[in-house]
């Protein structure tokens, strides 16, 4: 298959379901879904169990046990189990338009990760969007959106169709070619070269530590924020712990100062599950 899609959940089955429908409608039909679940109940594994014969592939459904924010440790799980070469990460509140995976199979490069972002939605049309608005692509659409109220902002012009446009926004953005965990691609082969995920790290830039390893084992990222789209679902965020935040903090300030590439809490202690 050509790309393995990587989706992180915990608890937000209804999330979940619209997501998995924008993955069905996919104009690239030959890639994996594999659920990166961090200790959801059952209510989870139902949603999946209902979406097993909308794809070319089975979904992978893999699981922990709950303890707590340990979403390192479950997409390293995650990346052992990908049958393919290239994987592409994502969250289970990230709707992909029809194109999305496309997007990224068309931009991927030796040598590169794919940096790319999403368009956050309020939480009444996140609520309001049914299966049709995801099905035939409208909550994609500006106009819609404007009708279900969504207040304007610059940010809404991710959502523009032209590839000239997105093509130049990429180009003049300010923002930086980090790995985002909602919307990044790389080779399984260069996360494997730096054992993935710090399992040390709780919320709050967790996947950015691991971006920033790849650039010092001398890869470098491509911005697809206008080219690779997603609306992002809105949520509260409960787990947020501002002293293991400013914990992640210190540990990219080391590692970017001594150039670490490899981490001692990865992938590699899973190889023999």
């Amino acid at each position: 298959m050509k790309l393995s899609v990587i989706i992180s959940t915990y608890n937000s089955e209804e999330w979940l379901r619209k997501v998995l429908l924008g993955y069905s409608v996919q104009t690239e039909k030959d890639i994996e879904i594999i659920i990166a679940d961090d200790g959801s109940s059952g209510k989870t594994a139902e949603a999946i169990a209902s979406f097993q014969d909308k794809f070319m592939h089975p979904i992978i459904h893999v699981w922990h046990e709950d303890k707590g924010f340990r979403k390192c440790r479950i997409l390293n799980l995650a990346i052992l189990k990908s049958n393919s070469e290239y994987l592409l990460f994502t969250d289970g509140d990230c709707i992909p338009r029809k194109d999305f995976v496309a997007q990224h199979l068309k931009e991927k490069e030796r040598g590169f990760f794919l940096s790319g972002g999403y368009f956050k939605l309020p939480m009444h049309i996140s609520q309001t969007i049914s299966d049709d608005d995801i099905l035939l692509q409208r909550c994609f659409s500006i106009s819609w959106l404007r009708k279900q109220g969504l207040k304007l902002s610059f940010k809404v012009t991710k959502l523009n169709r032209s590839k000239y446009f997105a093509l130049f926004m990429n180009w003049v953005t300010p923002t930086k070619r980090s790995w985002n965990g909602h919307n990044a691609s790389g080779y399984k082969s260069d996360l494997i070269a730096i054992n993935g995920f710090d399992e040390r790290l709780d919320y709050g830039g967790e996947d950015r530590e691991m971006g920033e390893r790849l650039f010092n084992n001398g890869l470098l990222s491509k911005q697809i924020r206008y080219r690779a789209i997603c609306v992002h679902l809105d949520h509260p965020r409960g787990y947020v712990n501002q002293e293991k935040v400013a914990y992640n903090l210190e540990v990219r300030k080391f590692n970017r100062k001594n150039h670490i590439t490899w981490t001692d809490f990865g992938i590699d202690k899973h190889q023999n599950m």
